[in-house]
């Protein structure tokens, strides 16, 4: 009898114990069922889920679920971190309220959480040509989420038109309105390429700081679509897409874009090429007869857009900026609708006095570093690049050297360069 109590016992225990697994695993499932109808989770954090490939929450064993609940649990306590920060780095800040042909008056009409249409400032030219230096100018405002070439996982390419202009722009407009989650092959390769090229979120430095933190919500599509939806200003810079194609983004009235378009001297812009190992060998890098064939069709594209869109587009010459950067800054900030805020100073007073870092350094002197190449080619490299570059150089008013002698001496920006 004694065995028998004990064995009912031991009987009714386990039963209790699976109804206390049972209940613990219906409350997951429930809780997770609440939290999809309300948008908070569209996938779970397995490796196909992550990146789109959807699966049932029924295919999901206990511990995944549990999983899916922490990472919930930190998406939402990193964004309410986030929402304060935000409100406390600019709650001095002064909003356009009508400045700027802008009519937002305070932080929630800025930010698309609160259904608000943020700040969108977009930099569009090639490589080597000063865009990092601009758009770390543009970063070191409060409140900036940094899309740092969006395009960075299609290689060393230039798109110019179709077949891979229409997937591009579609890729950029969906980062712009901040839909990581957004189902198409552009995405994926660009979160899977992020996984293992970290340089594609650490120029983005308010996310990183989230990433370091929080690694398992670094690529995650729903937490990036949230945490950017956060933020009142977006900069992206571009630099694989040529001038003519980016008035589909700028005839987009959900977007509403400012495109800042720079053009660097050519010599400059091969010179620091070479230092580059991504570039030679490949021609849309490497020659500048094809450096300059898109500089003369951006000049073109410059012109029509700078008349169709005068207060959305604006065309600048890199040089023109550095040799006067802190107003060259202002001049920049002012058309993307931003303020000269005392941080845009702090990064000007730290990056544009001497010359620290690698070839990749922001830190500069900036009144020289865009005519290094004077001494650092000779002058039969610089009279090749120019009599393939005559037409390029012309329109954007750089001068020609005439001889070995007047390499060294001349200004190569004294030429007339007026889109107006």
């Amino acid at each position: 009898m004694r065995y028998m109590r004990l064995r009912d016992s031991s009987v009714t225990h386990g039963r209790k114990k699976a109804s206390a697994v049972a209940l613990v695993v219906i409350s997951i499932l429930c809780l997770i069922s609440f939290l999809v109808s309300q948008n908070f989770v569209t996938t779970l954090p397995s490796t196909p889920a992550f990146f789109g490939v959807g699966r049932s929450i029924q295919s999901f064993s206990n511990n995944e679920l549990v999983e899916s609940v922490n990472i919930t649990y930190d998406i939402e306590h990193v964004l309410q971190k986030q929402r304060n920060n935000i409100s406390k780095a600019l709650r001095r800040y002064r909003f356009p309220n009508g400045r700027y042909n802008i009519s937002a008056k305070n932080l929630d009409e800025l930010v698309l959480e609160k259904n608000g249409r943020p700040l969108r400032s977009v930099i569009v030219t090639t490589w080597r040509s000063g865009s990092t230096f601009l758009g770390d100018i543009l970063d070191s405002v409060p409140g900036n989420f940094y899309h740092y070439e969006p395009l960075l996982h299609r290689g060393i390419v230039q798109i110019r038109g179709p077949p891979k202009s229409g997937s591009a722009l579609d890729h950029l407009a969906h980062l712009l309105r901040c839909e990581y989650d957004a189902t198409d092959t552009d995405m994926d390769q660009y979160l899977l390429y992020g996984l293992d090229h970290k340089e594609l979120f650490t120029h983005n430095r308010r996310l990183w700081e989230k990433c370091i933190a929080y690694p398992h919500l670094c690529y995650h599509p729903m937490f990036l679509k949230k945490f950017c939806s956060l933020f009142p200003f977006q900069s992206m810079k571009i630099v694989r897409v040529r001038l003519n194609l980016i008035e589909k983004l700028l005839e987009d009235p959900t977007l509403g874009i400012r495109v800042l378009y720079v053009v660097r001297d050519p010599r400059g812009t091969m010179q620091s090429r070479r230092h580059r190992v991504w570039c030679p060998g490949n021609a849309d890098c490497w020659d500048s007869n094809v450096l300059c064939a898109d500089l003369t069709a951006d000049f073109s594209a410059a012109l029509r857009l700078t008349k169709k869109f005068p207060l959305t587009f604006k065309a600048v010459r890199y040089e023109d900026i550095s040799v006067n950067p802190y107003n060259g800054a202002g001049n920049i900030l002012r058309f993307f609708g931003r303020e000269y805020v005392s941080e845009v100073k702090r990064f000007l007073d730290t990056h544009t006095v001497q010359n620290f870092g690698g070839v990749s350094s922001t830190y500069r002197n900036s009144r020289s570093a865009p005519f290094h190449w004077r001494s650092e080619l000779s002058y039969p490299e610089v009279k090749y690049i120019q009599e393939n570059c005559k037409t390029a150089m012309a329109a954007w008013g750089y001068v020609s050297a005439m001889n070995a002698t007047h390499l060294k001496s001349f200004d190569p920006i004294k030429g007339h360069f007026a889109l107006e």
